[in-house]
């Protein structure tokens, strides 16, 4: 089976999980591995990776996952805010419905990633706003608390859905 791995990543997190597929799946059968700009349409399985923009994934890999047609898809991603299984499989929903009837969904993952530290630094901007801002607080503990993410216990769990996704 020819694989492909295409994926985007603005800060570094979703490519550390398509680094962990190529960790796991067997190196001859993967034909393609990076950005969809340049990725074949002739694989027989992609593994497709994105950040989350908004809630749904990025306008790059929203465009890819149109061109697939016929194929085995297995979804995976990143996301700053959240943490919560119920949030990434809202996202996950949105992103597959990228993804043309004559596919197959296999699988999919997503866990937190680390947020730009800009990030944090505009949430404290509003929390010292004279305008209440509702639910900053738990804004700025989501931000520390992702900091760390994808912590080993992420890419551990993604490795072993990686490879039962193989059997």
């Amino acid at each position: 089976m020819k694989n492909a791995v295409v994926f985007s990543s603005k800060t570094g997190n979703t490519k550390q999980l398509a680094d962990e597929i190529r960790n796991v799946l067997p190196e001859e059968t993967i034909k393609y591995f990076g950005s969809p700009e340049t990725a074949p349409l002739d694989a027989d399985c992609y593994y497709v990776g994105f950040w989350t923009d908004k809630g749904h994934c990025n306008a790059e890999i929203g465009t890819f996952l149109k061109k697939i047609k016929g194929k085995e898809v297995f979804l995976f991603g990143t996301a700053g805010f959240g943490g919560d299984t119920e949030y990434f499989d809202k996202i996950l929903k949105k992103v597959e419905k990228n993804l043309d009837r004559s596919n197959i969904l296999r699988g999919s993952y997503m866990c937190q990633g680390k947020m730009p530290n800009s990030v944090r630094e505009r949430y404290m901007k509003m929390k010292n706003s004279p305008l209440p801002v509702p639910n900053i607080d738990a804004m700025i503990k989501n931000f520390d608390r992702a900091v760390s993410h994808p912590d080993e216990q992420d890419l551990e769990q993604f490795r072993q859905v990686i490879a039962s996704f193989q059997k």
